[in-house]
């Protein structure tokens, strides 16, 4: 069976000022997710599965039928705030759904084969992708439904300079053993060159360069969203009321791998990740993509 992917899309990218999934980055005006499509197809994926705001439908499905229909089958999935496992109170008062966890919820129908999770506006290379799909033909691997895959990068290459980011920063043990897992916010750098971060406590860290983090690039067995779904009402049980709570994906996987009903296998990847957090990434991203095409990649 061919892997699904599932490319999370829904976000207006507030801090970039615009629809960042849909800005040109690539020599003839392709966007970054033209890249991951293509990376998806030549790595053996078989279905695309976008989680979008059904607002955005009409002018989404437009463009990516006419980018992609021949090469993929694709399908859609509406991520919206009530959307819900149980009711929640004052949701009206939210103005936005519940993160990442949430939006490969959204798509639980359409995720019946092996499948792996990006972000739209992230570029992960070629060999994010291959080492997904072969983790995912891993029948050995996909007949332990506790067992999923992270593709990890060095948290020094996952940095804007232009502001802060969010990332999951990750503890494996020497057989790349995912041992947890912990969204810090507010990741830069000091005057000094050092790296800080606040914790889910909102405590200050200093981080070191190599740090192994998480960038939703992650490969789970088929109907691996049902697991979600009571992760989900426990964090809205405790957490629903907050007007700006999210559910996250790498906090969902942490809490099964701490209640030892799952694994997950940092996957190797040497690829350079390039992302559009600030629209004072374009140039760099720009620059980066175009040294990748001349040289053949693309």
């Amino acid at each position: 069976m061919q892997p699904t992917l599932l490319v999370l899309a829904a976000g207006m990218g507030s801090r970039f000022g615009g629809l960042k999934q849909m800005e040109p980055v690539g020599p003839n005006g392709e966007w970054i997710l033209d890249y991951s499509v293509f990376d998806a197809c030549r790595a053996g994926f078989g279905k695309i599965v976008f989680v979008i705001r059904e607002e955005m439908e009409a002018d989404f499905r437009k463009l990516t039928e006419s980018k992609y229909s021949d090469k993929i089958e694709l399908a859609y999935a509406f991520q919206e705030k009530m959307d819900t496992p149980i009711s929640v109170s004052n949701i009206e008062n939210r103005q936005k759904p519940w993160g990442t966890g949430h939006a490969v919820y959204a798509a639980r129908e359409h995720l019946d084969a092996p499948f792996a999770v990006i972000n739209a506006d992230d570029f992960y290379g070629a060999e994010a992708f291959q080492s997904l799909a072969t983790f995912l033909a891993d029948s050995s691997l996909q007949s332990e439904s506790a067992t999923y895959g992270l593709v990890g990068y060095r948290l020094s290459n996952t940095l804007s300079a232009h502001g802060t980011v969010s990332r999951g920063v990750c503890q494996t043990d020497e057989d790349n053993t995912l041992l947890s897992i912990e969204e810090h916010t507010d990741i830069g750098y000091r005057a000094d060159k050092s790296i800080h971060a606040r914790n889910a406590a909102g405590e200050e860290r200093l981080l070191p360069p190599d740090t192994l983090v998480s960038l939703n690039c992650w490969g789970f067995p088929a109907g691996w969203a049902a697991k979600l779904e009571p992760l989900f009402k426990a964090f809205l049980e405790e957490h629903g009321t907050e007007a700006k709570s999210e559910f996250y994906l790498p906090a969902a996987v942490d809490q099964l791998i701490r209640e030892s009903s799952a694994r997950a296998l940092a996957l190797p990847c040497d690829s350079r990740w390039l992302g559009v957090t600030y629209r004072e990434d374009l140039p760099s991203v720009r620059e980066a993509v175009a040294a990748l095409c001349s040289s053949g990649a693309y």
